[in-house]
């Protein structure tokens, strides 16, 4: 199996962060070499919560932006396979499986992705953003890449022959952008059983049609412009 480094960027996620570690901790398989959270110009208690769990290395970027903190996990990361999650999500027990399936079986693949599961929005609005999921199968075959930025695993050796992550792309729009270069070093796959737990705040606090449609733009715009149209974004705490 392919030595696993697990990278979390957090800005300001004291709410969230010891959940996200605490599960990855629960269900981590013997390749995983390290869990990295990458401290993104935090000013609450994010590095202290962090910094409590020993087998977690805590770095500093305090260039604030979630490409650069990206960034800053893969010059960091020794592992072979590079795990991104979000600090708001939670792994469950056949995650890492999953991940060490799916390689062990395409060696060549560039990088694998799933979707959210979202714990904490109420049931009609689970069911509604799962319909949105099952449109995003078919755009990967589409296109023949998509990446959900909270949830994907990407070679190492495949991230840095790109050259990483684009660091000029704020925040909407930088998951289709690595999906899309990435596939330039091997296939990228989507899959809707590699799903992730995640917490929906910012669909409750933007709206979901309103984010989801923020989402589908950038994607689009990736796909078709190789950039993406929002610059602005909002950090929902």
């Amino acid at each position: 199996m392919k030595s696993i480094s697990a990278i979390i960027p957090a800005h300001n996620e004291e709410k969230y962060i010891a959940d996200c570690l605490a599960s990855l901790l629960a269900h981590r398989t013997s390749n995983l070499c390290e869990i990295i959270v990458v401290d993104n110009a935090s000013t609450d208690a994010t590095v202290k919560i962090a910094a409590g769990f020993e087998a977690v290395k805590v770095v500093s970027e305090p260039k604030k932006g979630l490409t650069h903190a990206r960034q800053r996990g893969l010059t960091e990361a020794r592992g072979e396979l590079l795990a991104y999650i979000d600090a708001d999500t939670r792994i469950h027990a056949s995650w890492f499986h999953t991940i060490n399936r799916h390689f062990s079986a395409n060696p060549s693949h560039a990088a694998l992705s799933g979707p959210y599961d979202y714990y904490d929005l109420p049931r009609w609005q689970r069911l509604l953003v799962n319909m949105y999921w099952h449109l995003a199968a078919p755009a990967s075959l589409m296109t023949g890449y998509m990446i959900v930025g909270g949830n994907f695993v990407a070679r190492k050796d495949a991230l840095l022959a790109i050259g990483g992550f684009d660091t000029t792309i704020s925040f909407f729009g930088e998951d289709t952008n690595i999906a899309r270069r990435l596939k330039k070093n091997g296939p990228v796959r989507f899959k809707r059983q590699f799903f992730i737990y995640s917490s929906g705040r910012r669909l409750a606090g933007e709206g979901i049609l309103k984010t989801a449609g923020t989402y589908v733009l950038n994607f689009l715009s990736e796909v078709l412009l190789h950039r993406p149209l929002t610059q602005k974004y909002t950090d929902i705490r």
